[in-house]
């Protein structure tokens, strides 16, 4: 293939991109090493050292992240846990010092200090000060080498309105004092004069939207917005006022369309429409950056004032790659550091060719991109300084002042602020100078090496960039089972971000509530049946609302169905297990499909909220292709032959099963308690909730329309106390799968033992029955991360997940900081239909679970101490609403603390240390779920061997299970055990039996 040679600009410009890049190295190397080391050599020399220890460097970091909120002394004992995590990495003298060093012995105070300092001594290098003076001082330094500065507020993780307007606060209190202090600064033209001379503002911020509110969720964005257009007005007033620029920074992928729309909507007012002190920053590791820019162009140009770009490669690599593996989304980022530095240049030219509508702004450390932005700037004939270049405080230092000696604008990006908040920042900084891939690291380099760091980006024999994260490749050190298990990938969920997402699935909500009022009949071997009683389940956003009307199943009708179900068993087992599987991948692919609308009538029936709705789909349609793949890996038989003999395991169907479901998962769990028993050889009879037969309908039609047989699947809606009563007692029924209270779960455990006349054996029962589920935050927990965790598990679905937190346990000196933060972010909690996107809590599923809670928070009015007690807005009078509470001031042993509520009701609760932490926790009849905020690596694995749960989250929120990665299910008084979801669930469907065969006969093996 003959390659087409290059266009003689592009060959001019790549000449001159090469050329520039050399320059610029040859003036950033051009100075000699000091003689006398400095404080920031040894720094340097130490992050060497770890940066070619991997493992060591993500301890040492880990370490950096909880230091500042450590007493001094508990610094020595966690740097002796996350230092031990890589011990073998260590040198000889630092592994014995580690052994010698006692965290309250005196060298262990001595090791606490100097981790200490020199951690402070290093945030110094890369955040400019705490205080406005520290922050004119430096802006001062950085003028007199003639350097312009933006300047950065730390501690943007805001959860309560009270911190927002605090964020704000810190920028219009910054501004205007820094105005004040570099107005009497002599001019300095390169950093105060544009091209055309025209002055520019001294004093430039740099502000993240999602600072400005404590819900940033691109699923509401009118929400969203309510919050932030305030607090950005009064920040761009403020810039304004003191003649001062606003740049607005880009954060992780999900927020970005989001970003651009507050941006271009405040901007493009008539209140603002005319600035030209203002800018935004797009991403060029993000696959679409190429779009973002030229949507800004376009909307630059119908503004009618060009707006600054500023063009990053990206600080969120890994998080976004992570994120996007886990969640099953397509990744936004390049995979290979070719590619991002790739699309850096083609955003440069971009930018260069929209200058008339974008300024462009540079920012990066790469001396190959820098020069690109020279050349394409010089290429295009733009004026001198018609873009400015910008680089990050504390680093790359050589290559700023390189840049002013080619009389080049540059700015510094200067966070400032205390180090806790900060901390995150300084991490990313961190590891961004010990990546190997960064010139900053690489400042003195040969001529091999200086070839390379110059070079066109393209793919390399090197592949990817070192520091990907890729999945594992499937363990093949058993058998293809195994491998074929661990190739199963979740149903991703539906990223709400998108606003044709968004649009979709109000779509499908506006045709479910056009079709309410559907009719559920009982359905016995294909032929559909009605009663005389008749059950209406209610919207319980709008209990005036009629969803469906369905039959009530009678318990002549559970005979009808057992006996239906008997007769279909022996034609139901022959079918080979392949078969039965591909009946689930179809019901997957049916539900879909039609993901949507199942949705909608999970969110107008059980009250659940977009996204719990979407994941209750996703999760069905999760267990139906889970269990398909691991009936695959029975239909073979396990096998243990020895000569003359042949041996082998194989599992057989029980028998006629009972599913009685719950209505808050009620698609998700009818689904995966039905489909395990099907496809294992069952017949199965599907006792929706009575709160939920619309959902439950919807599931059986589908399993019919997969291609299981009419006699196999039968549908008996009604009332538990008549139909599943029955239907537990009945002596043909063989199994029954339950999800639901622990009163019920244990009156059917007992129904079930009792045999009677014509009982061949013993029911077996399959029982997932609630929890008191507890979240410990230890005292180093990051409460960034434990506050919003707490708050989603806690009040997620309105506190009526199984999984749901319903006791949060502050360890020691947390306590007060902990719970002051947790009752102030609940205030950002909107009841609200479950139709409504911007509600965070929803409503409850009946009237009986309102007086149910009603009854709980007057104890806790009498017993206790109410922290937080939430609003109910107009409107929710319609439905079955009850307000967010959190209490504190009951013991361990209190009803608040020993029963499960199943609703918005949070008790915290306070333990001297972890141990009594887990003890309180383990201190209940139930063991579901829990969960650990800790930084202590010590405290995470105690509570490994020492949390008694079934399912046990560490620092991150405890609902959400997914099939197969996290299989589902507590013992004690939350069940017998099973893990739904998990590999061996099917088990409980069947049982195995042993096959033993004599193949020797008269001396002659059969094989």
């Amino acid at each position: 293939m003959v390659r087409e040679p290059p266009r003689p600009q592009a060959a001019r410009i790549e000449r001159a991109t090469r050329e520039l890049s050399r320059a610029l190295i040859e003036h950033a190397t051009a100075d000699d090493v000091p003689w006398v080391p400095d404080a920031a050599w040894f720094d340097e020399r130490m992050l060497d050292f770890f940066m070619e220890h991997p493992k060591l460097k993500v301890e040492l970091f880990r370490f950096i992240d909880v230091l500042p909120c450590l007493p001094p002394g508990d610094v020595s004992g966690h740097l002796l846990e996350y230092l031990g995590g890589a011990r073998s990495e260590l040198p000889s003298p630092l592994r014995f010092s580690m052994e010698l060093t006692a965290p309250g012995g005196t060298l262990g105070k001595i090791v606490s200090r100097a981790a200490r300092r020199n951690v402070l001594r290093m945030a110094r290098k890369f955040i400019a000060g705490a205080t406005v003076g520290e922050v004119v001082g430096a802006i001062r330094a950085m003028r007199r080498r003639r350097l312009a500065v933006t300047l950065d507020a730390l501690g943007e993780a805001v959860l309560t309105d009270r911190e927002a307007d605090a964020y704000v606060e810190q920028y219009v209190v910054l501004l205007r004092e820094a105005a004040r202090a570099v107005g009497r600064f002599p001019e300095e033209p390169l950093t105060d004069r544009d091209h055309d001379g025209t002055p520019l503002p001294r004093v430039n911020v740099s502000v993240k939207l999602s600072a400005l509110t404590p819900i940033f969720d691109p699923l509401d964005p009118d929400g969203v917005a309510r919050s932030v257009v305030p607090r950005f007005r009064r920040i761009l007033d403020a810039a304004f006022e003191v003649g001062g620029f606003v740049h607005v920074d880009m954060e992780q992928y999900e927020r970005k369309d989001l970003t651009l729309s507050l941006f271009e909507d405040v901007l493009g007012s008539p209140r603002y429409a005319k600035r030209t002190n203002v800018g935004v920053v797009v991403q060029a590791y993000l696959r679409d950056a190429e779009h973002d820019i030229e949507r800004l162009s376009a909307w630059a140009r119908r503004r009618g004032a060009p707006i600054w770009i500023r063009l990053v490669k990206g600080a969120y690599w890994d998080y976004e790659t992570v994120i996007a593996r886990q969640r099953g989304w397509p990744c936004p980022v390049f995979q290979e550091k070719w590619e991002t530095d790739a699309s850096y240049e083609r955003c440069v030219d971009l930018l260069v060719e929209r200058a008339g509508s974008l300024r462009p702004a540079f920012a990066s450390h790469n001396p190959r991109s820098l020069g690109r932005g020279l050349a394409a700037a010089r290429e295009a004939k733009l004026p001198e300084r018609y873009v400015e270049f910008q680089a990050l405080y504390g680093m790359a230092d050589a290559l700023k002042l390189a840049l002013t000696k080619f009389h080049q604008r540059v700015r510094v990006y200067t966070p400032f602020g205390e180090l806790i908040p900060g901390m995150a920042y300084l991490v990313r900084r961190l590891l961004e100078n010990t990546s190997n891939e960064s010139f900053v690291r690489n400042e003195r380099l040969d001529d091999a090496a200086l070839t390379r760091a110059i070079a066109k980006p393209e793919p390399t024999a090197h592949g990817p960039r070192a520091t990907e994260i890729r999945d594992q490749e499937p363990s093949m050190t058993h058998d293809q089972t195994e491998a074929r298990l661990k190739s199963f990938e979740n149903e991703p969920l539906r990223d709400f971000s998108r606003s044709e997402v968004r649009s979709a699935f109000k779509a499908a909500l506006d045709r479910a509530l056009s079709d309410a009022g559907t009719h559920c009949p009982v359905v016995i071997a294909g032929h559909e049946m009605e009663t005389a009683e008749r059950i209406l389940s209610v919207s319980p956003s709008d209990s005036k609302r009629v969803v469906a009307a369905s039959a009530s199943a009678t318990e002549e009708h559970a005979d009808l169905a057992v006996a239906a179900a008997q007769e279909a068993f022996a034609g139901w087992r022959a079918v080979p297990m392949e078969e039965r599987a591909a009946v689930l991948d179809k019901a997957a692919d049916i539900m879909a499909s039609r993901r949507d609308e199942l949705a909608a009538w999970t969110c107008i029936e059980a009250g659940k909220p977009w996204r719990d709705a979407d994941a209750d789909i996703a999760e069905a349609i999760d267990f139906c292709r889970y269990y398909a793949l691991v009936a695959r890996t029975f239909a073979t038989p396990e096998r243990h032959d020895v000569p003359g003999e042949s041996n082998a395991t194989v599992l057989v169907p029980r028998g006629p099963t009972v599913v009685i479901s719950p209505w808050n998962f009620p698609i998700a769990i009818l689904t995966g308690m039905a489909a395990a028993p099907l496809v294992t050889g069952n017949p199965v009879i599907l006792k929706p909730a009575e709160q939920t037969p619309a959902c439950g309908y919807h599931v059986f039609q589908i399993f019919r329309e997969a291609g299981v047989p009419e006699g196999v699947v039968h549908f008996l809606p009604g009332k538990g106390e008549v139909v599943g009563a029955r239907l537990v007692a009945h002596p043909d029924v063989a199994t029954i799968a339950f999800t639901g209270s622990r009163e019920v779960g244990g009156l059917i455990a007992r129904r079930a033992a009792e045999t009677s006349t014509g009982v061949v054996g013993l029911k077996r029962v399959i029982a997932e029955m609630g929890g008191k589920n507890a979240i410990v935050v230890d005292d180093d927990a990051d409460l960034d991360e434990a506050v919003p965790g707490v708050l989603a598990s806690a009040f997620g679905y309105a506190g009526q997940k199984c999984s749901a937190c319903s006791r949060v346990i502050a360890v020691g000196r947390v306590y007060e900081p902990f719970v002051e933060r947790l009752a102030a972010a609940a205030k950002t909690l909107i009841a609200g239909s479950a139709e409504d996107p911007s509600a965070s809590i929803g409503p409850l599923i009946d009237a009986e679970s309102v007086a149910r809670v009603r009854r709980y928070v007057e104890l806790a009015e009498r017993d206790g101490e109410v922290l937080f007690r939430g609003e109910l807005p107009r409107g929710t009078e319609r439905g079955y609403f009850a307000a967010p509470v959190i209490v504190g001031g009951v013991s361990a042993d209190h009803a608040l603390a020993q029963e499960e509520i199943f609703g918005p009701v949070l008790l915290v609760l306070r333990a001297k240390d972890v141990d009594e932490a887990f003890a309180i926790a383990n201190g209940t009849a139930y063991a579901l779920t829990g969960g650990i905020y800790s930084r202590s690596p010590a405290h995470i694995e105690r509570a490994r061997l020492s949390f008694d749960v079934g399912n046990l989250y560490i620092n991150r929120k405890i609902t959400g299970a997914q099939v197969s990665r996290h299989p589902f299910g507590g013992h004690r008084g939350s069940g017998t055990g099973g893990k739904a979801g998990g590999r061996d669930y099917l088990l409980h469907f069947g049982n195995l039996r042993a096959i033993s065969e004599n193949t020797l006969r008269r001396g002659f093996a059969k094989d």
